[in-house]
């Protein structure tokens, strides 16, 4: 196998992972160095670092500070994409994709009560619809016939009788222009409705993104499936013995503290308890080696300004537990 990451396409299908993963292939180009020679330079492995290259894994921060710090590029920029990778990274694993909802069968046709009859029009061998089949066409007015003239009738009506004929097809030519313009209105609307309700959509969708749970509704759950991980303050970290890293994180918006730890062994665990309410402790362990390649998570609990918060690292060959603790601000 080479030094070089292959560049097969990515396993996911969140582009901010696939923008991570194409900013860092940038800068290992730059520094020329293989994957072995990346592992050399640093804690993770060579397939770590083709899972991180590929997309297909999610790199620790501490990841991406190394790969900037050898390619001499600030680490700022990189770091925002991997928060942003890593929200959505979170979304996907949970299966509920922000925006999500459900989908509303159309109805089907079938037998119903009958509409209401429309006014009867005058009859006409043409069809009600023009060319085109967007708009129903006005019947065509036509005189009625006269009738037939008695015998020893005049041969033409008398002046008199003529304006109330005249009058009559007026009548009727108002009437056909009022149905027609009616039937136009009816049409338009349809075709507005289907757009009215995609508008209406647009705010739950937006809406989706931000956290789902405060305060005491956050208690016991995941921070990444809640959004509350979009951007918390650190309030302590800790490099441990073992090369692992250890942060204890606040959400401001949603009221709750977690720790999370990366860098890890599969077996070690984090044990996190906030303030002196009594709260149950919060408790992650790292199940696999896909769990070790990234970070891992506490659930959260609740804590307000001022509370301590305090977590311990517990790793898998029984060595020394190490603790780190912060004060919310």
């Amino acid at each position: 196998m080479s030094g070089t990451a292959r560049p097969t396409p990515p396993a996911t299908d969140s582009p901010g992972l696939v923008r991570l993963a194409l900013t860092l292939r940038e800068l290992r180009g730059r520094t020329g160095l293989s994957l072995a020679a990346l592992a050399a330079r640093t804690t993770y492995s060579k397939s770590s670092w083709e899972r991180y290259l590929n997309a297909r894994a999610l790199p620790p921060r501490s990841a991406v500070r190394a790969l900037c710090r050898l390619a001499g590029e600030p680490e700022g920029r990189c770091l925002t994409l991997r928060e942003i990778a890593e929200s959505e990274w979170a979304g996907h694993a949970s299966g509920t994709p922000a925006g999500a909802g459900t989908r509303v069968p159309a109805p089907r046709a079938g037998p119903g009560p009958a509409r209401p009859a429309a006014p009867a029009q005058p009859e006409s061998p043409t069809s009600p619809t023009s060319p085109t089949g967007r708009f129903p066409a006005a019947p065509p007015i036509r005189p009625s016939p006269a009738p037939p003239l008695s015998p020893g009738s005049p041969l033409s009506p008398p002046v008199a009788d003529r304006p109330a004929g005249h009058r009559g097809v007026a009548v009727l030519a108002v009437l056909a222009s009022l149905c027609a313009v009616v039937s136009c209105a009816v049409v338009i609307a349809l075709l507005l409705l289907p757009r009215a309700g995609k508008g209406a959509s647009a705010p739950s969708s937006q809406a989706a993104t931000g956290p789902l749970c405060r305060g005491e509704g956050c208690e016991g759950k995941s921070p990444m499936r809640q959004h509350c991980a979009s951007s918390p303050d650190t309030l302590a970290s800790r490099h441990l013995s073992t090369g692992a890293w250890m942060e204890l994180r606040h959400s401001t918006v949603c009221g709750t503290s977690w720790a999370r730890m990366w860098g890890t062994d599969v077996g070690d665990r984090l044990e996190m308890t906030a303030g002196a309410e009594g709260r149950p402790a919060r408790e992650a362990r790292v199940r696999d080696r896909a769990d070790a390649d990234t970070y891992v998570y506490t659930l959260m609990t609740v804590s307000g300004r001022g509370t301590v918060v305090r977590a311990c690292y517990r790793p898998v060959g029984g060595g020394p537990r190490e603790c780190a603790e912060g004060r919310v601000r």
